[in-house]
């Protein structure tokens, strides 16, 4: 390495950053493999942290917030603007158009992962043109200057420089510290990026030519040039600074431009009225345009449908808003373009409103219900149908502190947090290692938010090798300096902080899940798909909207379909007929009672699906992989944690057969979750072929439909056949 030979950095230096290097290459590698990511996290809410899921699905490119198998928030790629680093192991995630994310990973090699995978995301979010790019398989991005730089630190009641290597790649500058100890080699890298990408990251050039600062939404770096042998004259150290300016300065201004908001790319609710609106067809346009003069006109182009555009699958066609012409205007424009007809009607024959339901994709059919329905067997009543849809010739318009007198060896603002957690915390430093034997708060073990706590206030490397370089009496020390003493001398303390608090929360995880999980939801997930795929009823109310829709659509020049999904079920209520309490929903029961009137009473082979719960088999699945996750990190602490040649004490030796008995018992547990889990998920596979769905549609959606459509057809029988 030349910064050895330069005398820049040691070997031992030399061999801590190639290791720091090895491990987040490796690190990245192995987030290239996978497409979708669960993460345990802590999101703060009402004062109080709570324990989330955070998924990155790059398949279906979105972010997921889930608790308990439900769903909470999803985010698309498109909203995600920055990830912001802060201390330990928070971070935030910055949205365009929303509230910031502010949230805590549980361990810093997480917080590593989440932050990889966000720079990727919003990477991707930068291309031109994302669709073609393969956004969860980059290639590693290549550095665009490197080099040793100082930065400043605030340690206590003084300031120092912490040598680093830094590394400029695109969207990201990323700080390996080189200025550990030797005793520290062993430790995790530590390694800091600073995010290019969010469009509010500034640089500029500090007073003197060694310096320069970057400015982020939550920090302000500050770097020095230092000086070595190659670098000994003010005017090499002032080219290394313009060196760096500039190169940083121009990188952040090429993700500013091509980091675009993307505020308006959400999708749109599909209102009544906007419904409505859809229901003009093409030669009523034309009448409008002869009846209303030119604002009209513009208007009625707006909203009919262009043969170049068609809406994507499973959506549905939005109204333009009208772009009207000022009437003071004395020039009148060409006429339009005669507009396409998808099917030639007789001028005599009577139009009707159409049915903008979403159809099936033809490749899904063969394998579908839909291959053998045969909507032509249901007898309907056409006149019925015909008076309460037929077009009506109307204009629609669119309208407590420490000591200033004591010296504090901890930053000043942790020694403050930290301050504030120990007035509450009535254990003495030299009862600290004693308490974590100890696995349950009944036998006298620490609390669960004492355990966070400390969790949270681990010492860092850098507080570590401080402490240990400490020669005099611990009693001098301040309260807050003497915890943190007494944790860098305890051994592997993170992770028996990790194990001691998994231990406590994987019981609870395992009873929320178990009993709702278990029982409830993962069976009546079981259940809803097996009775959706053995309904014969409701395939048959399915042949009927079929053939309701088809009549009506071929009537209003559309062409008929062959299937239609499921999301079209929450569409029957939205269109209207001539009176304004009658729906098409009416019209299917009118139907039914008229022909088959057995059929009314199909909810009762679909009884699993009256009541979805909102936990979805995505959100299940990723709550059963980070449990998995969970117990596999237990069983590695423990084999790190117990003591291989050492004799241990009988209060150690308990611990380490307690510890045994709990793994053996969740492991049995989650072999039988898995188990069920797998069943639930082939069940639903089949359930989504059956219909001619997408496989990637959440059960949360699928079994929210049904589950709509059954209480308004219940309603709508209530008031057809009171």
């Amino acid at each position: 390495m030349n910064m050895v030979k330069n005398k820049e950095v040691s070997i031992e230096e030399a061999l801590h950053l190639t290791q720091k290097e090895a491990y987040a290459e490796k690190d990245s590698q192995d987030l290239l493999t996978g497409s979708q990511f669960n993460f345990i996290i802590y999101k703060y809410k009402h004062y109080r942290w709570q324990k989330r899921i955070l998924q990155i699905d790059f398949n279906t490119r979105t972010i997921f917030n889930i608790e308990k198998g439900i769903i909470k928030k999803q985010f698309p790629f498109s909203q995600v603007k920055a990830c912001e680093d802060t201390e330990r192991r928070r971070f935030s995630i910055v949205f365009h158009g929303r509230q910031d994310y502010e949230l805590e990973a549980v361990s810093l090699d997480d917080k590593r992962k989440i932050t990889y995978l966000l720079s990727r995301v919003i990477q991707s979010n930068s291309c031109k043109r994302p669709a073609e790019s393969s956004f969860y398989r980059p290639a590693e991005c290549d550095v665009i200057h490197e080099g040793l730089l100082d930065l400043q630190q605030n340690a206590c009641t003084c300031t120092e420089w912490v040598k680093y290597l830094v590394q400029l790649r695109e969207g990201e500058l990323a700080l390996y510290c080189t200025g550990l100890g030797r005793k520290n080699n062993t430790a995790d890298p530590v390694t800091t990026t600073i995010n290019l990408t969010g469009g509010n990251v500034s640089v500029s050039k500090e007073n003197g030519c060694s310096t320069f600062s970057i400015q982020t939404k939550e920090h302000n770096y500050l770097f020095r040039i230092p000086f070595t042998v190659q670098n000994n004259r003010m005017e090499d150290v002032s080219k290394l600074q313009n060196e760096w300016v500039t190169l940083i300065e121009r990188n952040c201004q090429l993700r500013k431009g091509a980091l675009l908001p993307q505020e308006g790319s959400q999708g749109c609710t599909f209102s009544e009225a906007d419904y409505e609106d859809l229901t003009v067809p093409l030669n009523e346009q034309k009448e409008e345009v002869l009846h209303f003069g030119v604002t009209s006109a513009t208007a009625s182009l707006n909203k009919s449908s262009s043969p170049q555009t068609k809406p994507a699958e499973g959506e549905s066609a939005p109204a333009s808003p009208p772009l009207p012409l000022p009437r003071s205007k004395a020039e009148v424009p060409p006429a339009p373009p005669a507009l396409p007809q998808l099917c030639s009607l007789s001028p005599l024959t009577k139009r009707t409103k159409a049915f903008h339901w979403d159809v099936v994709p033809c490749d899904k059919i063969q394998k579908s219900v839909w291959a053998s329905c045969d909507p032509c067997k249901k007898r309907i009543d056409v006149s019925r149908l015909c008076d309460q849809f037929q077009l009506q010739e109307i204009a629609v318009f669119s309208g407590n502190e420490p000591s200033v007198n004591q010296h504090i060896m901890l930053d000043r603002k942790v020694a403050h947090n930290f301050n504030i957690f120990l007035k509450s915390f009535r254990i003495k430093p030299s009862e600290l290692k004693e308490k974590l034997y100890i696995i349950h708060e009944e036998n006298g073990g620490l609390t669960d938010e004492q355990i966070t706590a400390l969790r949270r206030y681990m010492p860092t490397p850098k507080d570590a090798e401080r402490y240990q370089s400490f020669k005099g009496s611990s009693s001098e020390l301040h309260v807050v300096d003497q915890f943190m003493l007494e944790m860098c001398k305890i051994p592997h303390l993170g992770v028996r902080l990790d194990l001691l608090l998994t231990m406590r929360e994987l019981p609870v995880s395992m009873r929320d899940l178990e009993p709702i999980c278990v029982f409830q939801l993962i069976n009546q997930k079981i259940h809803a798909s097996k009775q959706l795929l053995s309904s014969q009823k409701f395939v048959a109310v399915l042949e009927y909207i079929l053939a309701i829709g088809n009549h009506l659509n071929e009537k209003a020049g559309k062409e008929k379909a062959k299937g239609f999904r499921l999301s079209s079920l929450t569409k029957l209520p939205l269109l209207r007929g001539k009176e304004k309490t009658f729906t098409l929903l009416h019209a299917l029961v009118e139907q039914i009672f008229l022909h088959e009137p057995d059929l009314a009473k199909f909810s009762e082979e679909l009884t699993e699906l009256e009541a979805v719960p909102d936990a979805s088999m995505k959100g299940l699945s990723a709550e059963v992989d980070v449990l998995k996750k969970e117990l596999e990190d237990v069983i590695q602490c423990r084999r790190l944690i117990k003591p291989k040649t050492i004799k241990v004490t009988s209060q150690e030796s308990q611990f380490y057969k307690d510890l045994k008995d709990l793994i053996q018992k969740y492991e049995g547990d989650l072999s039988q979750l898995s188990k069920r889990c797998d069943e639930m998920k082939k069940l639903y596979s089949n359930v989504l072929v059956k219909f001619g769905e997408p496989q990637d549609l959440d059960s949360q959606e699928l079994f929210g439909w049904v589950s709509s459509f059954i209480s308004a057809f219940r309603k709508a029988c209530a008031e057809v056949m009171p």
